[in-house]
């Protein structure tokens, strides 16, 4: 009401903020994760106007975003956001931006601010040591493989794989089809950390298309063909195969282990769309399209224009 806001747009996009952490547990990529799940919850409403929607999902996307100042609406929320952390959980550390943005708010709204002074600042900014986050894709992928993992809903390890999605009908919908889940989950574990899609993008990560798509972005250009300037797949790295199990091209894909001349040892979840996983042996030159080799100090990092597809 004091910013002269629409307030009911405000408090819809209050109530929707965190809802993938709502729907899957999932805390990571609050922003781009809820913005890309209320999308299509929102849009088939036919409730908003194409503005309205634009506005929504654009304040919940940058909710993270607290060094930038954005529009009205994705101030609101930000602001709500430290109110809520700040004065829910006094005496916890937090960064000085968010003092600062604190401070700005508490004073707007003529609010006494003077347990400012006992907050305990942190830089913001972990410091971590580079890792072999590849060899560590590898080794959880390695064992998930051996697992057998069934695709069905009573299979522990399967809901595991699942448990990002936040489709009502995800076991239903990855049946027989969940290879690039498979190596979502994979990289979550390893510390590859991607929401599950990236801004902009066409698809999910659920799929395989998505993932080429992401590789051959400018700001990650981390797709190779096999022999490319003296590539040579290595244990960790993403192999992106071409009409192996279908006529669709990038129709599967899986995490090498191990290779020679002749073949690459991978762990792939729904082997051959038998809806399984499983560690074997593959003709390294049949149906390879490519691969991706993601770096070890790779951290996700958006700096565009989001555009809600």
């Amino acid at each position: 009401m004091k910013r002269e806001q629409n307030q009911e747009l405000a408090a819809i996009i209050g109530l929707l903020h965190n809802y993938y952490f709502f729907k899957t547990g999932v805390k990571e990529f609050p922003g781009p994760n809820s913005a890309d799940t209320v999308r299509p919850l929102l849009r088939d409403l036919n409730m908003f106007t194409k503005e309205e929607l634009t506005q929504i999902l654009k304040a919940i996307f940058h909710q993270g975003d607290r060094n930038k100042v954005q529009g009205p609406y994705e101030e609101i929320l930000k602001d709500a956001q430290v109110l809520q952390l700040h004065l829910q959980n006094r005496g916890c550390n937090v960064t000085q931006q968010d003092t600062n943005r604190l401070r700005n708010v508490l004073r707007e709204m003529t609010i006494p601010e003077d347990f400012l002074e006992e907050l305990d600042y942190s830089s913001g900014a972990e410091v971590h040591q580079p890792t072999d986050k590849r060899g560590k894709l590898a080794t959880i992928a390695e064992a998930f493989g051996k697992e057998n993992i069934v695709g069905i809903p009573g299979n522990e390890r399967y809901r595991e794989i699942c448990k990002y999605w936040p489709d009502q009908a995800i076991y239903k919908v990855l049946q027989n089809n969940w290879c690039a889940a498979f190596v979502y989950y994979c990289c979550m574990q390893a510390g590859f950390l991607l929401p599950i899609r990236y801004p902009n993008a066409d698809f999910r990560l659920a799929g395989v298309g998505a993932w080429l798509e992401w590789a051959q972005l400018p700001e990650t250009a981390f797709f190779y063909f096999d022999g490319q300037e003296g590539f040579t797949p290595q244990r960790g790295d993403i192999v992106i195969y071409e009409k192996l199990l279908t006529n669709d091209p990038h129709d599967h894909t899986g995490i090498v282990l191990a290779c020679d001349d002749k073949e690459i040892l991978v762990a792939e979840g729904n082997r051959d769309n038998q809806n399984y996983s499983s560690v074997f042996y593959r003709d390294r030159w049949h149906c390879v399209y490519g691969y991706i080799r993601i770096a070890n100090d790779y951290e996700f990092e958006f700096n565009g224009e989001y555009t809600p597809i």
